[in-house]
C-alpha cells in the first residue's frame, strides 16, 4: 500500500509511503517529510510554484486593493480571504511593507502588487479596463446589497478606522456601502473585505468543484 500517511491528531499528511510518484508537480522534501501546510487536499505535496500555476488557470477576474498607510494588521486577513476566493491579484497601496501574520502564508499563492498611491492604482486599473470600486460606508455610497458588481473590477478598501483616504475616494468610479443594523459606526476592515468579495462570488463565480 502506498500513499500519504496520516495521523488524526495532526494537520495535513505525513511522509509518502511506498514508491515515490513520478510527478514533476510534487516536492521531494514534502514527500519525504510530510505536508502540514494549510492547503486543500488536491495540493498535498505540490510545490508552491505548481500550486500557483494551477490556480492561475482558473483565477477570477476580481482584483482586491487595500490601502496601507499605518501597517494595518487587517491586510493579512484580506489577503487570506482573497486567496480563498482565488482573485486575480491583491494590490497594496501605500507602504510596501505590510503585516503578513494574518495572511497565514497564503500570499505565496497569490499575485501581490504594490502601488505607491491611489493614482498609480487608478492608472493600472484604467490600463486593464477594470472599474475601480471603493468599499466604505460614506455619504452617497450605493448599497452593496442591491448593486450588480462588474465581472472584472477592482474592489478598493481603506484602513481600519479612517477608511478610504480622500485620494482613494477621488479615483473610485463609485463607492459601495455595507448595510449595518447595530450601534457601531463601522465594521472590521477585514470583515468588510470578506463580505464584499463574497458578494462578487455569489454573483459571478461558478460553483466550486
Amino acid at each position: 500500500m502506498s500513499g500519504p500517511q496520516e495521523r488524526d491528531d495532526e494537520v495535513g499528511v505525513g511522509p509518502w509511503g511506498g514508491p515515490v510518484p513520478d510527478d514533476p508537480r510534487l516536492d521531494p522534501a514534502l514527500l519525504a517529510d510530510g505536508d502540514r501546510r494549510n492547503v486543500v487536499d488536491r495540493y498535498r505535496y505540490w510545490t508552491v510554484d505548481a500550486i500557483v500555476a494551477d490556480l492561475d488557470t482558473r483565477r477570477h477576474p476580481l482584483h482586491v486593493a487595500v490601502e496601507n498607510w499605518q501597517h494595518d494588521f487587517n491586510i493579512g486577513s484580506v489577503v487570506r480571504t482573497a486567496n480563498a476566493f482565488n482573485v486575480a491579484a491583491v494590490h497594496v497601496v501605500g507602504r510596501r511593507r505590510w503585516n503578513r501574520r494574518g495572511a497565514m502564508v497564503t500570499d505565496r499563492y497569490l499575485h501581490v502588487e504594490h502601488h505607491a498611491d491611489a493614482a498609480a492604482l487608478a492608472a493600472l486599473a484604467a490600463a486593464r479596463d477594470l472599474p475601480l470600486l471603493g468599499v466604505d460606508n460614506l455619504p452617497g455610497a450605493v448599497p452593496l446589497e442591491t448593486t450588480s458588481l462588474p465581472r472584472a473590477c477592482v474592489l478598493l478598501f481603506g484602513q481600519e478606522g479612517p477608511g478610504l483616504s480622500d485620494a482613494a475616494r477621488e479615483v473610485c468610479a463609485t463607492t459601495l456601502s455595507i448595510a449595518q443594523f447595530g450601534s457601531t459606526r463601522s465594521i472590521n476592515a477585514g470583515a468588510a473585505a470578506a463580505i464584499a468579495m463574497h458578494a462578487w462570488i455569489r454573483e459571478h463565480a461558478e460553483e466550486s468543484p
